[in-house]
């Protein structure tokens, strides 16, 4: 006789499957702590290594604004003390040394082939050094560069003076202006707020500068010893960045693999951006190379030139709040065309009338759009490329910009030079501006 199988029915091993997790769970539920002296210790390092608790300190991050701030130091030194403090000094040295306009706008050029030289090998060096490295060391290389000089009046050792200063001024901007991308992608809210606090730390070294200069030059009459004053401004600024640089811990893009990295900048894509942007550097450098000296000629005071050019400075650091959510807005060229228009009209003013408030009108309009132009094209580069592309991008806007400035001063020293004098050359940047605003019109997204 067969015996009847013992298995139980199904429905009795779901039963006693949940009444086992009943009793296993007042288990689970027991404090852990009486296991984990039996654990490795090894094995709880790795656990509190995977689920770490931070500390307040460790959980406070510095303020974004506070570390574009910081970095809006590096705009300063880089241009607007080692570059534009030039045009100060520029109607006083040419009176003591004898030069031609040719010469003085060459001084501006030298300092722009250096700029270019520093945009073609910053790439390098960051991948070398690090970006917080290279942004220190070229804030202390400009700093030497400025003081040097100071110790020369023969035209050949100062052109060299502000060509070595020209490599370390571009190595420290595109340096800070990378920093600031890559801290402006981790904030996507404040970016266009973010990148215009850092272009618009070039107005804070204008007005150091336009405080600065006239003062040294009252008190001793001596133009090398304003030289050595930029210098110590410059020294200053790198000592008070320095520790926001160093702490800055950002996410680096790769490039050393993915498809952005494999594939080569598509430039001619953007041959519109790229040319009304060289039309740009070849546009403003000659008013900022020029218009003191213009002024001069008009026979504005003193006290009304440092007037004008403080008030152009603060209209750099203005202009960061101002144009903010038109970097953030176009993705197309329509910045760009904007911006270079209104500085075509600045740069006319002077060339037409030598009224104080319309001169101040030109400085506030001018120092209100013209390091929005830079910050632009940064923003252009963060919309329509991939960010393992950002350095080539905006190594690539740098070196467009360059060569504008190599050309500017010179030709227009050498417009200078004939019949029309300074208002000839003004006249024919703000054609030169116009000419990129058109050009600009034509550019379309790349994504």
């Amino acid at each position: 006789m067969v015996q009847p199988s013992h298995r139980p029915p199904m429905g009795s091993r779901r039963a006693r499957s949940a009444s086992a997790h009943r009793l296993a769970r007042p288990l689970r539920s027991l404090p852990r702590a009486r296991h984990s002296r039996v654990r490795p210790l090894g094995g709880a390092a790795r656990l509190q290594a995977l689920n770490p608790s931070p500390s307040p300190m460790q959980a406070r991050e510095p303020s974004p604004v506070l570390l574009a701030l910081a970095l809006s130091l590096a705009a300063a030194v880089s241009l607007g003390i080692t570059r534009f403090a030039y045009g100060l000094l520029l109607p006083i040295m040419r009176d003591d040394l004898g030069w031609s306009y040719t010469l003085a706008g060459a001084m501006n050029t030298a300092n722009a082939l250096g700029y270019l030289v520093g945009a073609l090998s910053a790439p390098a060096l960051m991948r070398r050094w690090g970006t917080p490295a290279t942004v220190l060391v070229a804030a202390l290389g400009a700093s030497v560069f400025m003081a040097l000089s100071g110790f020369f009046r023969a035209a050949e050792p100062l052109l060299l003076q502000r060509w070595l200063a020209g490599i370390t001024s571009a190595w420290l901007f595109v340096g800070g202006g990378l920093l600031t991308a890559q801290l402006a992608a981790q904030h996507a809210g404040k970016s266009g707020w973010l990148l215009g606090l850092y272009y618009g730390g070039t107005g804070w070294g204008i007005v150091a500068s336009a405080a600065t200069v006239p003062a040294v030059m009252g008190w001793s009459g001596q133009w090398a010893l304003a030289w050595w004053a930029l210098a110590l401004l410059c020294a200053l600024a790198t000592a008070a960045m320095a520790p926001s640089v160093l702490s800055l811990r950002l996410a680096q893009p790769q490039t050393a693999a993915g498809p952005a990295a494999q594939h080569r900048l598509p430039w001619r894509r953007f041959l519109p951006m790229l040319a009304g942007y060289g039309c740009f550097g070849i546009g403003y450098i000659g008013y900022m190379t020029f218009v003191i000296a213009l002024l001069r000629e008009q026979g504005v005071d003193p006290q009304n030139r440092t007037l004008f050019y403080a008030a152009l400075g603060v209209a750099v650091v203005a202009s960061a709040r101002v144009w903010a959510g038109l970097l953030d807005r176009y993705r197309e060229g329509q910045a760009l065309a904007l911006l270079n228009g209104l500085l075509g009209l600045a740069t006319l003013i002077p060339a037409i009338t030598a009224q104080l408030w319309a001169l101040l009108l030109s400085g506030v309009l001018f120092g209100g759009v013209f390091l929005s132009v830079v910050a632009s094209t940064t923003a252009w580069v963060r919309h329509n490329l991939e960010p393992a592309q950002w350095p080539q991008g905006i190594t690539v806007f740098t070196v467009v910009f360059a060569i504008g400035q190599v050309v500017g001063p010179t030709a227009v020293g050498w417009i200078a030079d004939g019949s029309g004098g300074l208002v000839a050359g003004l006249l024919a940047s703000a054609c030169v501006l116009w000419a990129g605003s058109a050009l600009a019109l034509w550019q379309r997204p790349l994504r």
